[in-house]
């Protein structure tokens, strides 16, 4: 019955602090947060020196895990927490959580053993109340603290008086199942013999009449059958001599009474076929991460002194882990663009590049999102993916930019060279400036033809030498024939002119 496990041992998720007060163990929130998967919650409450533990480690498939105790003294403080593979869900974590034992008189806070058993209902999908003996009306009174949950539980945030608050109860609360340990009755009724199930059944039987004595008998049955739609029970014979039940975790199951190990199997078989995964109102399936959040927003609102709510967790819950989902996939979205689009490159490309990212970015979304029913939080995400594309957009317009200027650099070289040195500032000069000028922006598009930037960078670099076109013109112009017969004298002074002309208008376009 083995499952391994991502955990090899218990940590602890719900704690006191310093101050006495109940707080979240970061590294067991930190093990939540870990899990993507869904999670089916199984806690274990009961009186302390009960053997909850003992249930615990069977269902984590190990001999040892949660602590054992032989002595009078509790063992368990807090809720622990042990995950493992759910050994019959694929896909799905069974997190365990063995709660402290309730009703220990050295404690003296029965308010504590109150939110404790809260907690317990609260964040499982299936409760197991463990008890010694029998189901009498005994064991229901100890069983107090349902009668109190419509006291320290609000399912919604505001509730009509002339609403039924326990079908909501019923329909948010865990399955419900009582494990009656060191049970030594014959299961008959009169001569009939009965399942475990028609007893506790029939121990939840209600007494008619309305009197006091009635009410009180009749509370806590009536809470069991009102809160919980799903309730099994089990009874379990002594599992071994009172010698050998000081070192449970040693014994070998050939060590162990036969029907208590038979029971003790059927009860495993159950909680690993019939818990669900764990939900919120509204359905929504709950992963470890969720699970995580959802224990620290009922431990703040125990902490504050509020009522934890149901209703107000889910808000609280969804805002927490859509913040998060939305930072995630963003995370995801600009990966997927840095890892497939090389800037730069044609906007059409980039666009479908974006159209792919985005659509794998929604999936994702869904997939971790949680309760977004309205979709405000993939709205806000859509926003963040426009921006980030405009953002890329812009930056492919500056690569492309870029690299354009490289080009233009390299291509028109050849003419800054002819500016520098006064090659054009000779009679004919104009015509041999606009032939080259013509000629390298044929081999300029021709490179960098493909790219956004190309005709801007040229643009931008053809109106910077206009004027110095227009001073080669005036040159050439100038240069007559005529003044070319008067020994180059007047060659020579315009060609020193104009050549300190561009040479002033080449360092300003440079």
């Amino acid at each position: 019955m083995a499952c391994g496990g991502f955990m090899s041992a218990p940590v602890c998720l719900i704690e006191n602090d310093e101050n006495g007060k109940l707080h979240v163990n970061k590294k067991a929130k930190d093990i939540l947060d870990g899990i993507h998967e869904p999670v089916v919650v199984v806690s274990v409450v009961g009186l302390y020196r009960t053997g909850k533990s003992y249930l615990m480690n069977r269902l984590a498939g190990q001999q040892s895990g949660f602590a054992l105790g032989s002595t009078i003294e509790s063992k368990t403080k807090g809720i622990w927490m042990w995950c493992v593979p759910h050994p019959k869900k694929k896909g799905h974590t069974l997190v365990l959580l063995d709660t402290e034992g309730l009703g220990d008189v050295e404690k003296g806070d029965e308010k504590h053993d109150t939110w404790i058993f809260c907690l317990a209902v609260l964040l499982s999908s299936t409760l197991v109340y463990n008890s010694l003996g029998v189901i009498d009306n005994m064991a229901l009174e100890k069983l107090h603290y349902v009668t109190e949950l419509t006291e320290n539980i609000r399912v919604k945030a505001e509730v009509s008086q002339d609403e039924d608050g326990s079908t909501d109860f019923m329909r948010v609360f865990p399955s419900f199942v009582w494990a009656v340990r060191d049970f030594t009755l014959e299961l008959k009724r009169g001569d009939k013999l009965i399942t475990s199930d028609e007893y506790l059944e029939g121990s939840l039987k209600l007494k008619p009449g309305s009197s006091s004595q009635n009410e009180q008998y009749n509370l806590p049955r009536r809470c069991l059958r009102h809160f919980f739609a799903v309730k099994k029970c089990f009874v379990f014979p002594r599992p071994a001599s009172t010698q050998n039940m000081r070192k449970m975790e040693k014994l070998t199951e050939k060590e162990l009474d036969s029907e208590f190990l038979e029971q003790a199997n059927n009860f495993c078989c159950y909680i690993y076929n019939n818990s669900e995964p764990k939900t919120v109102t509204g359905g929504q399936t709950v992963t470890g991460t969720a699970l995580g959040n959802l224990s620290e927003v009922y431990v703040e609102a125990i902490r504050s002194g509020k009522v934890p709510c149901l209703e107000n967790a889910v808000v609280s819950l969804a805002k927490i882990q859509n913040v998060c989902a939305v930072e995630k996939v963003m995370q995801f979205y600009v990966n997927e663009m840095l890892t497939i689009a090389q800037l730069p490159m044609r906007p059409e490309e980039l666009s479908d590049i974006h159209k792919i990212a985005e659509k794998k970015a929604i999936e994702v979304f869904i997939t971790t999102s949680f309760n977004d029913i309205d979709q405000i939080y993939q709205k806000e995400l859509m926003g963040k993916i426009h921006n980030e594309y405009q953002d890329m957009c812009q930056q492919n317009h500056e690569a492309s930019r870029i690299q354009c200027e490289e080009v233009r650099q390299e291509v028109f070289g050849k003419l800054e060279k002819s500016f520098s040195d006064g090659s054009y500032l000779k009679p004919g000069g104009y015509r041999q400036y606009r032939d080259m000028l013509t000629q390298l922006t044929s081999d300029y598009r021709a490179k960098t033809h493909s790219q956004i930037m190309s005709e801007e960078v040229l643009s931008i670099y053809l109106r910077a030498k206009e004027e110095a076109g227009n001073m080669i013109l005036q040159a050439d112009q100038s240069l007559s024939a005529a003044e070319q017969e008067k020994e180059g004298t007047i060659q020579i002074n315009c060609t020193h002119f104009y050549q300190s002309r561009l040479s002033m208008i080449h360092k300003t376009v440079q």
